[in-house]
């Protein structure tokens, strides 16, 4: 077995390994324009033979530490899994890292991480679903380039990227009466921080829904349970849905992770979905295409907001002064199992 070197490895020692300069070891590393592939590759073999890991503070004292910071508010939802994997996906190839921080759904813990991941030079930060007051993310995205995943609004200091909540929201309200559905009920994320709550992707879809309801007609069946996009929020939102006077024949759950909860509450019931109830979720995670659950649910591309939100940092990192971007993805329905006509 190899003996663990005695010090750290150095740029010098890959140098002198590959037999080629500093500066052509560095070149590579920074993926500099004008590097041969042959020198990329004779480079990228000594690194691989002698074990070589650039030292990360010593990089931020020149400038960049080559790292991305990522909050999360919550890691259990399966739907920023999708996210990470667009944004791992785009950044594979690059110098860079993804460090991941749990936001725990609450605005003193989400400052914490994103405090601390400023603190540690991280060179930019990609904030999903944040519930800080607008002001503190620009103070924030003016300390370091930002990118606001799911956030709606202008801004002139961070880019941001979301699903056009409105229409989605649309596409179950719409889907559920072309089925014969008048009874459309739909559990919501409390917003505790009303701030931000105009534009909240929750508030948002919750809006669609009441505008959806109306546009159909049926204004007088607009019922909302207002809890968490949690599986318990779900389940206790479907609970009070359920004992209602007269209960919804079908729920529209603004979360795929709430849908889980509610087909709980159902079961409980002794209800079976979709023959008593149909239920829809929101977000297309992996999950609910597995057959036993076989979920329609709005497809937002998880995948796509997590590679554009990589994109524009990577652009804001190499131009502070561009001006801001805002993207916006066009949900799509997937329909499966758990909808149908409502019954007789």
């Amino acid at each position: 077995m190899d003996e663990a070197p005695s010090r750290r490895i150095t740029i010098v020692d890959v140098a002198r390994h590959a037999q080629v300069s500093t500066t052509a070891v560095s070149k590579v590393l920074r993926n500099a324009y004008g590097v041969s592939p042959k020198m990329q590759a004779k480079v990228r073999q000594a690194i691989s033979e002698l074990g070589y890991r650039p030292n990360a503070s010593a990089r931020g004292l020149r400038g960049r530490t080559y790292t991305i910071g990522v909050m999360l508010p919550d890691i259990r939802n399966p739907f920023f899994a999708e996210v990470l994997d667009g944004l791992t996906g785009r950044i594979a190839g690059t110098e860079y890292q993804v460090l991941l921080g749990p936001g725990c759904n609450g605005e003193d813990a989400e400052a914490r991480v994103i405090h601390a991941m400023i603190d540690r030079g991280m060179d930019g930060l990609i904030l999903i679903a944040p519930i800080s007051a607008r002001a503190h993310l620009e103070r924030v995205a003016a300390l370091v380039p930002t990118v606001v995943v799911g956030r709606h609004g202008h801004s002139h200091t961070y880019d941001t990227v979301a699903d056009d909540d409105l229409t989605g929201a649309a596409l179950v309200v719409n889907h559920l009466a072309d089925l014969g559905h008048r009874r459309i009920a739909h559990i919501e994320h409390h917003e505790s921080t009303p701030d931000c709550l105009a534009e909240m992707p929750n508030a948002i879809r919750a809006e669609g829904y009441r505008r959806a309801m109306r546009a159909r007609g049926l204004a007088d069946g607009i019922d909302i349970a207002s809890t968490t996009y949690t599986q318990e929020g779900g389940y206790l939102g479907a609970k009070q849905l359920l004992a209602r006077p007269v209960r919804p024949t079908a729920i529209f759950a603004g979360a795929d992770i709430v849908a889980m909860g509610a087909l709980d509450a159902i079961a409980e019931a002794g209800l079976s979905v979709p023959t008593d109830i149909s239920i829809a979720g929101y977000d297309n995670t992996t999950f609910a295409a597995f057959r036993p659950i076989s979920l329609t649910s709005v497809d937002q591309a998880g995948h796509e907001i997590g590679a554009n939100a990589a994109r524009l940092l990577l652009d804001r990192i190499a131009d502070r002064s561009r001006p801001t971007a805002q993207v916006k993805l066009s949900p799509t329905l997937v329909v499966r199992r758990t909808t149908a006509p409502p019954p007789a």
